[in-house]
C-alpha cells in the first residue's frame, strides 16, 4: 500500500474512531450497541488484498486499544483485528461472487464481528482480563451480532465507494 493510501486510511479510521466515542458509545444502545470501527475495518478487509486487511485490522486495533471503554492490554485489540481482518480479506480475496455480492459481505461482516468479540472474551480470560458474568457477556455478543447485522447494510455503501475511490481496482488486482 502506498504511502497516500495509507495516510489516507488511517484518517478514515481516526474519523471512525471519534464517531465511536463521541456519538455511538453515549446512545446506550440495549444488548450492548455495535462498535463501528470493527465493522467498517471489516468491511474494509472484505473489499481489499489480505496485506491491504491486515494493515487495516493494524490501524483499527490500535485505535480501538486507545478506546477508554477497552478493557483489554494494550495490543490486545491490535493482535485481534490484524488476524481477523486478514482472514476476512483472505477469504475474500479472488472470489469476485463475495465481492460483488452485498448479502455475503453482510454476513461474513457480522459473522466476523461476532467471532472478533468472542476471541477477544477468550484470549482475555487468558489474559486474566475481568469480564463479568457469562450471561453479560454472551448477551453483549449477541446483541453486537444482531446490531451488526443491522448497521453493516447501512455502512457497506459507503465503505465501499471510499475504498473504490481510495484504491481504484488496484486492490482486486
Amino acid at each position: 500500500m502506498l504511502v497516500r493510501q495509507f495516510s489516507i486510511s488511517t484518517l478514515i479510521f481516526v474519523f471512525v474512531f471519534l464517531i465511536q466515542e463521541s456519538v455511538i458509545n453515549q446512545l446506550r444502545l440495549p444488548g450492548g450497541g455495535f462498535s463501528l470501527p470493527i465493522l467498517i475495518a471489516l468491511t474494509w478487509a472484505a473489499l481489499s488484498t489480505p496485506t491491504v486487511g491486515a494493515l487495516t485490522g493494524f490501524i483499527s486495533g490500535f485505535f480501538m486499544d486507545l478506546s477508554q471503554s477497552s478493557s483489554g492490554a494494550m495490543g490486545h485489540w491490535t493482535l485481534l483485528m490484524i488476524l481477523a481482518c486478514y482472514a476476512v480479506a483472505f477469504l475474500g480475496f479472488g472470489n469476485d461472487n463475495l465481492r460483488g455480492n452485498p448479502i455475503t459481505n453482510i454476513i461474513l461482516v457480522s459473522s466476523a464481528s461476532v467471532l472478533c468479540l468472542v476471541a477477544f472474551v477468550i484470549t482475555g480470560f487468558l489474559l486474566g482480563v475481568s469480564t463479568g458474568s457469562f450471561s453479560r457477556v454472551l448477551i453483549t455478543i449477541l446483541g453486537n451480532g444482531i446490531w451488526a447485522f443491522l448497521v453493516t447494510p447501512l455502512i457497506l455503501p459507503v465503505v465501499t465507494r471510499l475504498h473504490r475511490a481510495l484504491f481504484g481496482n488496484q486492490a482486486h488486482i
